[in-house]
């Protein structure tokens, strides 16, 4: 098989999965019961035409998709063999990608999402992807706020049905009909005078987002509901 073949075959495995994935999802969340909590602040922050940059852990992901779907948030998707097919899933539900992350085409990244910021579009940030450490906060989110004067929203979601896949970001997949909790912190600007400071406040923010994420905890995810 030549390369252009194996290329257009891989192509179109690419375009039946993320259809077949598209499908699957929102059949699947259609079934939660979403409850929202401290969604207001950020909204305010929005209608005065100020964008921000939704920050939270890697596995939590999925019921956020849902519950941002439509809104043309830059969401940034991994360049790793994967990200092609999460990226023409998330296109499907309204978002818009920028591809890169903490650890392969990081500083394309923060270029992509600074500008998709200064062109008034929120941007959502996982700093623990794409392969973790799990809950480690990587400071790429800190520099674009930095950088253009966006606040983070921190995020957090607790599902007590779901499955959690074996990955290591221990990926949260609430069960159909499950109730699922999304809660927002505040929005907080990095006011820190250069990229080297903000980077530099990366522990801080990790231990927000896992105090955010300790508070609405309701279940024990050290087990594998999938097993």
């Amino acid at each position: 098989m030549t390369d252009d073949a194996r290329a257009r075959r891989h192509a179109r495995r690419v375009r039946w999965a993320a259809r077949l994935g598209s499908v699957l999802f929102r059949a699947l969340a259609s079934t939660w019961r979403l409850n929202v909590i401290n969604a207001e602040p950020h909204r305010a922050v929005r209608a005065r035409g100020q964008p921000v940059i939704y920050t939270f852990w890697h596995g939590t992901m999925l019921p956020l998709l849902w519950q941002h779907r439509k809104e043309h948030v830059a969401i940034l998707i991994s360049e790793h063999g994967d990200g092609e097919i999460i990226a023409r899933i998330a296109h499907s539900l309204g978002y818009r990608s920028v591809r890169g992350s903490s650890s392969r085409g990081g500083e394309r990244a923060i270029l992509g999402t600074a500008r998709a910021l200064e062109g008034g579009r929120d941007v959502a940030f996982t700093p623990d992807g794409p392969r973790g450490p799990r809950e480690s906060f990587a400071p790429g989110a800190l520099v674009v706020s930095q950088r253009t004067g966006a606040p983070l929203v921190l995020i957090t979601v607790d599902a007590p049905r779901a499955w959690r896949l074996t990955s290591w970001d221990r990926f949260l997949i609430p069960k159909p009909f499950a109730r699922v909790t999304i809660a927002y912190e505040n929005p907080l600007r990095v006011e820190a005078p250069d990229a080297r400071s903000a980077a530099a406040e990366a522990p801080l923010w990790q231990e927000r987002l896992r105090n955010l994420a300790a508070r609405y905890r309701t279940t024990d995810d050290s087990t594998d509901a999938g097993q």
